[in-house]
């Protein structure tokens, strides 16, 4: 098994900032013998929902 270094502060900084940017989703961080080798940011923006009116009910059916 790998020695455990520490974690580079460019890794811990772009991480920081992925988080800092998120409203609502994810951030994957894939490891490789004891590396961070990827960083993925899933970012979902939430829509406020509408009333139903009578004719969206009707097609609904």
């Amino acid at each position: 098994m790998p020695s455990k270094a520490g974690i580079d502060q460019y890794v811990l900084d772009k991480v920081k900032l992925l988080l800092e940017s998120l409203e609502y989703g994810t951030v994957q961080i894939t490891v490789h013998d004891s590396q961070v080798t990827q960083i993925e940011k899933l970012e979902k923006h939430r829509l406020p929902l509408q009333a139903k009116t009578k004719i969206h009910q009707k097609n609904a059916r």
